[in-house]
């Protein structure tokens, strides 16, 4: 899956657009290095957000296309 889509699904960006300029401005890392919008995100991956005043670092523990609100918390760990 899409960086920038996974980003929107789980919830941790509102919208997708946010997440692929976030993406473009070099505000995201995967696993410590700069990330595309199109990365594609596996299992086990450390994602920094360094958007807003506290940078945000989470770990992903399952991928899926379409989640509900109350399950979106259960596909990354904050660390």
């Amino acid at each position: 899956m899409r960086l920038d889509k996974y980003l929107k699904v789980s919830r941790l960006i509102k919208r997708r657009t946010v997440a692929n300029e976030a993406c473009d401005a070099e505000k995201i890392f995967v696993n410590g290095k700069p990330a595309r919008a199109s990365y594609d995100v596996k299992v086990n991956d450390i994602i920094e957000i360094h958007i807003g005043k506290t940078p945000l670092k989470v770990k992903v523990l399952k991928i899926a296309d379409v989640v509900g609100k109350e399950e979106s918390g259960e596909l990354y760990e904050a660390l």
